[in-house]
């Protein structure tokens, strides 16, 4: 999800932040970012994370990303609807006075 959001194939994550976004030991982050990087998904380096094969990332996260993914634009198609709404009304009462 972070790299749909900034657009980059290279992420500004630490281990430590990772563990924390996920609510779990920096350990276990560190054991399967080296399962990752060993099996060509991504590339580790100090304070950075490299999506090196988008497709097989995708695969190893379940169907999580997916489900996620589908709600997070939901979300945002909402939001937009809401705020497309609130600039017409905007336009209606400015036209009244």
């Amino acid at each position: 999800m972070t790299q749909d959001r900034i657009g980059s194939k290279e992420l500004p994550l630490t281990q430590e932040y990772l563990a924390q976004m996920l609510g779990v030991h920096r350990s276990t982050v560190i054991r399967v970012a080296r399962l990752l990087q060993n099996d060509g998904v991504i590339r580790r380096a100090r304070g950075r994370l490299t999506v090196v094969n988008r497709v097989k990332l995708e695969k190893a996260s379940c169907e999580c990303y997916g489900a996620v993914n589908r709600h997070y634009e939901r979300i945002l198609r909402l939001a937009e609807a809401q705020r497309v709404m609130n600039v017409k009304a905007a336009g209606k009462h400015k036209r009244k006075n």
